[in-house]
């Protein structure tokens, strides 16, 4: 398995050759734009950084769980996610340390754990993704790509509780 990435490199500077392409050029000319886009999506990532780091800080996580506790109550969904879902459309590091917490918590053979675990991996940091890719090419106007997004994650969050807890619990 070690020789993949190898063998793809490899074939890329083949192929380019083979093909008549300046490799080295162009990839310095890729290593350019990418440093150009890192520079241009740069503010986005520390205005998205800065706001999570506020709303942890805050309270206006425990304070969003409180205000959800009677849906995950009707809903069946374990108390110890609602941080969880709610960090992860915002930070994946963010939600990282929630799962962190979670698993020391209830352990990860535990169907919380589980379901976790799967949350973490099915769902997307939409907030996020939607700051560094339509901040990266100056796209202002999101229109229904927040929609489908949430749409997207509250799908992957019903599909991981309810497959998890059948195969789990």
């Amino acid at each position: 398995m070690n020789v993949v990435i190898p063998f793809i490199i490899l074939f890329m500077l083949t192929y380019g050759y083979i093909k008549g392409v300046p490799v080295y050029e162009a990839f310095i000319e890729g290593a350019k734009e990418g440093m150009n886009i890192t520079l241009r999506i740069f503010p986005y990532i520390v205005a998205m950084l800065l706001a999570v780091g506020m709303l942890r800080a805050s309270g206006g996580l425990a304070l969003m769980g409180l205000i959800l506790k009677p849906i995950t109550t009707i809903f069946k969904i374990p108390e110890e996610l609602l941080p969880l879902i709610i960090m992860k459309p915002l930070s994946g590091s963010g939600a990282l340390g929630v799962l962190a917490d979670i698993l020391k918590r209830v352990g990860p053979d535990s169907l919380t754990g589980i379901i976790a675990c799967t949350l973490i991996s099915s769902t997307e940091t939409i907030f996020y993704t939607i700051t560094v890719y339509f901040g990266s090419i100056g796209i202002k106007n999101i229109r229904h790509t927040l929609a489908a997004a949430v749409i997207a994650d509250i799908a992957a969050l019903i599909a991981a509780i309810a497959i998890c807890t059948r195969m789990f619990g």
